[in-house]
């Protein structure tokens, strides 16, 4: 099956294609011993988006590539034991310049996460890790970069500046021509009762200062007017940013799992998972990610790793 997602969701088509054109991305795929996972890590080396290296135990994955029908020649498997000994051994391996990035497989994602933030042989930077979804929502005019969902819980200010700073990376990594960010909260003024707002405009004057670089920034603001040029202008807001946002910063990660999972289910989106912040980005994938998905998953990892040797955005370290 060729990547294409249909037109409905012409931004993973392209984002795929402009990866493919790439050397193939160096990804240690952690257990994948289901169906699901190891298809996924299958089918991005057809495509020449990855060369993917198997952690898990060999038994398993076999067993996963025969109910498959798959045959696993020239892939090569790192024995492991258990999900949590491949977890280490994936951060191990990636250390060690082996990889260029890591792909959950069919583990919890705490169980990876745990390994890869290990103050002790984990891959931690002085940047906090966060997670971005690359969201193609039909209809919409470009790609929306979502966070944190997944990883940051209740983030402090001083965390959301690195969940705002890595966003933006992800953004150039991306090559979009303008990065757009809204700080989201449940109404648009700064209300010192909703601490999210405060926050917010905190981050705005920040931008201002230069402590956080390479977009423009505006918020408060609620969804409609972030994304809805009509919606801002009923309500009078003018800004660079109001109504054409590209980046989404939710203020916790509940608002931020039901965005995204709203799009997704309600309005037919696409949701691309990656991790930053780490030494090297960490996809994450769902067990009910298309495969459009977790091949544009693929694909946002693999133009990270390449801006981030070109300097075009912070290389990881």
């Amino acid at each position: 099956m060729e990547p294409s997602s249909a037109t409905a969701h012409p931004h993973y088509d392209r984002l795929i294609a402009a990866a493919r054109a790439l050397p193939p991305l160096r990804v240690a795929v952690v257990h994948p011993t289901n169906e699901v996972a190891l298809q996924a890590a299958l089918e991005s080396a057809r495509l020449g988006l990855t060369a993917p290296l198997l952690v898990g135990p060999r038994a398993k994955i076999e067993a996963a590539a025969r109910a498959l029908g798959a045959g696993l020649e020239g892939t090569r498997i790192v024995d492991a034991p258990h999900s949590h000994a491949a977890a280490e051994m994936a951060v191990a391996l990636a250390l060690q310049g082996e990889v260029d990035a890591l792909m959950k497989g069919s583990l919890h994602t705490d169980e990876l996460m745990a390994a890869v933030v290990r103050r002790e042989g984990g891959l931690r930077t002085s940047r906090r890790i966060s997670h971005c979804f690359v969201m193609d929502v039909p209809g919409h005019a470009q790609p929306l970069i979502i966070s944190d969902a997944a990883i940051n819980i209740a983030p402090t200010l001083e965390e959301k500046v690195d969940i705002v700073q890595n966003a933006i990376d992800l953004a150039h990594a991306l090559q979009m021509p303008a990065v757009r960010v809204a700080l989201l909260c449940a109404m648009e003024t700064v209300n010192p009762r909703v601490p999210s707002t405060l926050d917010a405009a905190a981050l705005c004057k920040m931008a201002d200062r230069g402590q956080i670089t390479g977009a423009q920034l505006d918020g408060p603001l609620a969804m409609d007017n972030a994304i809805d040029p009509e919606a801002a202008r009923i309500k009078g807001i003018v800004s660079p940013v109001a109504g054409l946002a590209n980046v989404l910063i939710v203020p916790d990660l509940d608002a931020g799992n039901m965005l995204a999972k709203s799009l997704s289910f309600l309005a037919g989106a696409y949701a691309a998972g990656i991790v930053l912040g780490a030494k090297v980005p960490v996809i994450l994938t769902s067990r009910a990610d298309s495969e459009a998905a977790r091949l544009a998953s693929c694909a946002v990892a693999s133009m990270l790793v390449k801006a981030a040797r070109e300097g075009s955005i912070r290389a990881v370290g």
